[in-house]
Parts: C-alpha cells; sequence; structure tokens
C-alpha cells in the first residue's frame, strides 16, 4: 500500500485534510492536477469555528497572524444601515471574521502540511480509479504524458466543483445553476463609512458586499442580474466597479488600483451521500453555495476536520468502520444541506427586486436585527459556532441525563483548557467529577480498557451531576448521569474494533 489515504485536490479543503491526517500519523499522497497553487484571493473569510478546528492542530495562530480580525457586518439599504451583526460577542476564542485571502490560507497550510514531512505533488491529473474490498487503484496522469498508478486504502475528492472522483463514483449533482452573472473585483477602496468591517447592500438592482482585505485593499462582489451564460462576456473593467458601488453603495466611496477583476456563475448544488466504499468526497466537490454566506470554504474545511479523526482511527486500527465512516457522510450532508438552504435564503433576500417588496423586507430586517437574542443567532450562525450534530448516528443520550451540553452539540471552550483533539491521537475526552475515590477507581479502569479511544486524563464536567464524553472534534457524543460508567464503557466498546 503506497499510501493509507490518497487526497486528490490540494486547495484549502484538500491541504486542512492531509494537516489533520499527518498529525495523526496517516500516510498521505496528495496530489493535484495544477501545476502551482493559485494567486486569486477567492474565498476570503476564515470563520470562528474553522479557526478553533486549526487551534488542534497548531495551525490558527499562523493564519490568525497573517489576516486581518473584522468584527461587524452591516446591512445597507437606501443609503442607510438596516442591521449590523457585532461577532465580538461570539462565545469562542476567535470572536472575530478572519480576512485572509485563500492563496495566503492554501500557502500557509502547505507551509504546515512541509513540517509535517508531506508535500504537495503538482501537475497530476486523476484519470481513472478502482474501488475494490479492501482498497482504491487509481491511475494518475503527470503533465508529460506519463501514468502511474497507486494503490490506497482510501480515496479522497476534495477536487472541487467539476470533481473527477465525484465523476468516478456516479454521485448526481443534484441543484440548479440560478440565470445570475456575479462580478468580483479586488480593488483599493476609499471614503467608506465603516472601514474595516464587512458591508452587504442591498438595492433594487441586486446585491453588493464589500469584504476588507488589508489596508485599503478590499473584494468587491456583485451580481449582474439574469444571464444564460459568463461565457463570452467581458471581464469587468474598473469603471465597471466604480458604477456598482456609485449607484449600490452609500456613495462617496472611490475605487483605484485594480487587481484581480473577473465574473463567475454560481451553482447551487449537493450530493446526497459523502461515501461509497472506500471513496469519499469533501468540499466542492460534495457541495457548492451562493456566495451571499460566504460559508463554502469553511464548510469543506470542516468536512475534512469530520472525516480526518475518524479515518485516523479506522487506519490505525483502533476502531472498526463503522459506524465512524458512515457517521462522517450523514453528519456532514445534513450541514449541508442546512448551509445550501441559509445561504440561498440569504441570496434570496438580497436579490429582491420590486420596489413595495423590497420596502417591506427593509422594514421586517429592520425591526428582526433591533431583537438582541436575533443579531446573537445570526452572529453564532455566520461564525458557524452553531453547527451540531443532533441526528447523528454517533449520538447517546444516556440515562434520559438532558442537561447541556446534549449529544451533538459543540462544547463551550474554556479558558486555560488545550484544545480538544490537539496532539498526536485522535481521542476522546471524558468530562467528569472524579473527586471520590470509587470515580476515581471507575475512570481508571475505563481509561486502562479504551487508552488508545480515551485521553487518560479527566477533564472537570460541565454541569452538577452528569457525565460527558467528547468527540477528538469538540462535540459531545455520549451524555450521561454522574456514576453511569457502563454508558461510558459501552459507548467505547461500541466503537472499539474487536480483536
Amino acid at each position: 500500500m503506497e499510501a493509507e489515504v490518497l487526497i486528490v485536490g490540494a486547495g484549502p479543503v484538500g491541504l486542512t485534510l492531509a494537516v489533520e491526517l499527518a498529525r495523526y500519523g496517516v500516510t498521505v499522497r496528495i496530489v493535484d492536477k495544477a501545476a502551482q497553487r493559485s494567486d486569486k484571493s477567492k474565498a476570503l473569510a476564515v470563520w470562528s469555528r474553522t479557526l478553533e478546528l486549526l487551534d488542534r492542530s497548531g495551525c490558527a495562530a499562523t493564519l490568525v497572524a497573517a489576516g486581518k480580525q473584522v468584527a461587524a457586518a452591516n446591512i445597507v439599504a437606501g443609503g442607510k444601515t438596516i442591521g449590523r451583526v457585532e461577532l465580538g460577542g461570539v462565545k469562542s476564542p476567535h470572536p472575530y471574521a478572519l480576512m485572509l485571502p485563500q492563496s495566503e490560507t492554501e500557502r500557509l497550510l502547505e507551509a504546515h502540511l512541509n513540517g509535517l514531512g508531506v508535500q504537495v505533488e503538482r501537475g497530476l491529473k486523476l484519470v481513472r480509479f478502482t474501488d475494490r474490498a479492501d482498497s482504491v487503484t487509481a491511475t494518475l496522469r503527470h503533465y508529460d504524458g506519463s501514468e502511474e498508478k497507486i494503490q490506497s486504502q482510501w480515496l479522497v475528492g476534495c477536487d472541487g466543483a467539476h470533481s473527477a472522483v465525484r465523476d468516478g463514483m456516479r454521485m448526481v449533482f443534484t441543484g440548479d445553476t440560478p440565470p445570475c452573472t456575479w462580478v468580483l473585483a479586488e480593488v483599493r477602496l476609499q471614503g467608506l463609512r465603516n472601514p474595516g468591517e464587512i458591508e452587504v447592500g442591498w438595492h433594487a438592482d441586486g446585491m453588493l458586499a464589500i469584504f476588507p482585505i488589508a489596508g485599503e485593499r478590499y473584494q468587491v462582489i456583485a451580481d449582474m442580474g439574469p444571464s444564460q451564460t459568463a461565457e463570452g462576456q467581458p471581464d469587468p473593467a474598473l469603471s465597471d466597479v466604480q458604477a456598482l458601488l456609485d449607484k449600490r453603495g452609500r456613495g462617496g466611496v472611490r475605487a483605484s488600483e485594480p487587481g484581480w477583476l473577473t465574473k463567475f456563475r454560481v451553482n447551487e448544488r449537493k450530493v446526497e451521500n459523502y461515501r461509497r466504499g472506500h471513496v469519499f468526497l469533501a468540499g466542492d466537490a460534495a457541495h457548492v453555495y451562493s456566495p451571499a454566506g460566504a460559508q463554502g470554504m469553511n464548510t469543506g474545511m470542516q468536512d475534512a476536520f469530520n472525516l480526518a479523526w475518524k479515518l485516523a482511527l479506522v487506519c490505525r486500527g483502533i476502531c472498526q468502520e463503522e459506524p465512524l465512516l458512515d457517521g462522517y457522510s450523514s453528519e456532514r450532508s445534513e450541514v449541508g444541506e442546512q448551509v445550501l438552504k441559509t445561504t440561498g435564503r440569504i441570496a434570496s433576500l438580497a436579490l429582491v427586486h420590486g420596489d413595495l417588496k423590497q420596502t417591506m423586507r427593509n422594514y421586517i430586517a429592520s425591526l428582526v436585527f433591533g431583537f438582541s437574542p436575533a443579531r446573537s443567532a445570526m452572529a453564532d450562525t455566520i461564525s458557524e459556532v452553531s453547527i451540531e450534530y443532533p441526528h447523528s448516528p454517533m449520538n447517546v443520550q444516556g440515562s434520559k441525563f438532558f442537561q447541556h451540553p446534549a449529544a451533538g452539540e459543540r462544547v463551550p471552550m474554556r479558558e486555560g483548557e488545550a484544545p480538544i483533539g490537539a496532539g498526536d491521537r485522535p481521542r476522546f475526552v471524558l468530562c467528569a467529577d472524579i473527586s471520590e475515590v470509587t470515580a476515581r477507581s471507575a475512570a481508571a479502569v475505563l481509561v486502562g480498557l479504551y487508552g488508545q479511544l480515551a485521553e487518560e486524563t479527566v477533564r472537570a464536567p460541565f454541569g452538577e451531576g452528569g457525565m460527558w464524553l467528547v468527540r477528538p472534534d469538540g462535540y459531545v457524543a455520549l451524555v450521561t448521569r454522574a456514576g453511569e460508567w457502563d454508558d461510558v464503557a459501552a459507548y467505547l466498546d461500541r466503537l472499539a474494533r474487536r480483536r
């Protein structure tokens, strides 16, 4: 076996997966058909939940140092602010949106991967693959036309919206392509009302979104209305961008020093199942969204976090395949469906046409944004800290104990504690009161029996009268009453590989 996992695609998703697997000691090959890494800004926002997960692998600090922290997003209509979402109140070590060009995110992730001893192999295109009973045989074509075969235990397609892996799996990419062309421009902007903050404008002609990059550099995204194709249409000029800012913005904003100017079409599509046999999909290979919510890249990276620890436990022979690997598809497919609906709603709101409809939308939105709980909920949704797995097959609510955080929920970050899942082994963490002798003894027995699966140190519980078993990605696997050690043992025993 040349590698335990072959990853096709070296964008943010493939790199995140490779970093996670490599730090867990899984042998990885990661290939990309492009000869070199992209130098385009593309996806800018790295949200709070993604940064929390990057903390576990030691990547977050480097990205944070290179990016720009943005604490608020403003919704503007008719030249007035009708809504403002503050991210500073998000309960996370990273209560902000990190603005970092995708090219930089990829560069830093690749540098971290290189430090783990793995190099991206560029100029290799996946031609075909065969999924066998216990492995996958893939044919890769080099730039010079030569081909090589590689055998791996698992294959993961992180190769984008036009995924060769998805095509080889014969997965249906369900959804549609709205008949709308979008413009993306990277420019210098002066005269902004709230420089350094995200601004989304709702206008009769369409949406205008402004994202800070660094200094006076910004990314501007706007829809250009119904169009059957972006093919054959010229890329936007600086004058086009200025006209959009003048008509849809607050006014008084001047664009200059254009960098990247382009147009694109949006797809809203998703596969139903992210796994078939020994082959998986992650990121845009599994789902693509409207750019209105800026959720696509982060959702894909979180696919990778979810899959990596599960694959590592199976590759290491610690756990059996089920329910771990099927749990990846059911958990992330449900999240993907939610994101598809959320970004679709955001786009629908932003692209409302007609004076009466727009007036009603703006009035209702201003009322909703006037409520603090609504603003907090929006901040949690945007930052993705609200993502959870309530229907996961891996959840167990033991002994009818329903104190929060419940099974499937993200555990709160506690100051002074290392992130759950940090280190070179993916292990579950038990959070329980072991002050009594009997409790200490029971915890010791559990760790002794399931030491490869559970962290040696027992952490403090999240409330009185309960015990929590937390997954390596920081979500609750089991919550039960204090002293119900059999529940914990039964859960770990269900995962453990039978010897």
